[in-house]
């Protein structure tokens, strides 16, 4: 039998809670400790109309069940009123390959496994008394990433950049409803950066929006929206300047992430190791060393990720008796 469960019995299992964070943490672990068989992403582009697919996928070591990801991202939605990510997971048994589930989320589980790594980037990176972000975009991962992150940190001041000014206030009035912090939109990044504590992108830009130049000491950037080769946030600068890069998985950020960039430039050589994600989880003592360095987190986003919560959105759903079950 496998079991269908609808967007909106996904989002009954699945809340933004603390609970989260060491599922998507032992999956960042079991990648680094070599216990995760992984293979490259698959993505069709789809220049024409500003959209691309993205398939992931990944088996973890000893687990029974394994998830293949297929998510959207159509960045001309807005103009239509509909959201820009969209997807499905697939749940597979290890042993037989049969489909155990299919996890109709229209992309709402890749939203929020995004966002909880950006929170455990920022958890294990950022110094503890971070107190004000700088987010740049005002779409879905810049709400979510910022209530993920308020989970990890006590965030009082919110500073916030689009392209378009309009939207971050819209951000700005929605966001305001929901949480007592201290927001203010930005029309240039350098003003946005400066005495940040946390920097967050979450664009499809392809050209940087961040200078080296304007980083305060101290700040941790999650770089999230590099997520296919041409795209590119951040000052390729940034990567090599930094005191402390970490990506989720250094395979993944050569190709696509931030990283490349800096290859591209020969700023850093493709033989440069880094510790990932999952490394500096398992020893944070590998990650930042004083109140001052500047650290950046390239999240490119990974199967395991997927597996992970997916197997976690299986299990609850299992025991609500929720979904629809068919031959």
């Amino acid at each position: 039998m496998t079991l269908i469960l609808n967007s909106n019995e996904i989002k009954h299992c699945v809340q933004f809670n603390k609970d989260l964070i060491p599922i998507i943490e032992d999956a960042f672990k079991s990648l680094s400790l070599g216990k995760t068989v992984m293979p490259p992403i698959l993505r069709v582009d789809i220049e024409k109309y500003h959209g691309e697919s993205d398939v992931k996928a990944a088996y973890v070591e000893g687990l029974d069940s394994f998830a293949v990801k297929v998510a959207s991202g159509f960045f001309n939605n807005s103009k239509l009123g509909l959201p820009s990510s969209n997807g499905l997971m697939i749940l597979l048994d290890s042993q037989t390959g049969i489909i155990k589930s299919v996890l109709l989320d229209k992309g709402y589980l890749t939203d929020v496994r995004t966002a909880i790594a950006g929170a455990i980037a920022s958890k294990y990176l950022s110094n503890p008394e971070s107190s004000t972000v700088a987010i740049i975009g005002a779409g879905i991962q810049a709400r979510m990433q910022l209530e993920a992150l308020s989970l990890v940190r006590d965030i009082k001041n919110v500073k916030v950049w689009s392209r378009d000014i309009n939207k971050a206030n819209e951000y700005i009035q929605t966001l305001k409803k929901i949480y007592d912090f201290n927001f203010q939109a930005f029309d240039n990044t350098n003003d946005l950066v400066k005495d940040a504590d946390i920097l967050i992108t979450t664009t499809p830009s392809k050209n940087p929006l961040i200078k080296f130049a304007s980083l305060p000491k101290g700040i941790h950037i999650t770089a999230m929206g590099s997520d296919a080769e041409e795209k590119n946030e951040l000052d390729p600068e940034i990567i090599k300047n930094c005191d402390i890069y970490v990506p989720d998985n250094q395979a993944q950020t050569t190709i696509l992430g931030e990283l490349n960039h800096a290859i591209k430039k020969n700023l850093i050589t493709k033989e440069t190791l880094f510790y990932d994600l999952g490394k500096i989880i398992l020893n944070p003592e590998l990650g930042r060393k004083s109140n001052n360095d500047i650290t950046v987190a390239d999240l490119t986003g990974t199967g395991v990720q997927d597996t992970a919560i997916a197997r976690y959105t299986y299990s609850i759903a299992k025991n609500k008796n929720l979904g629809m079950n068919v031959e």
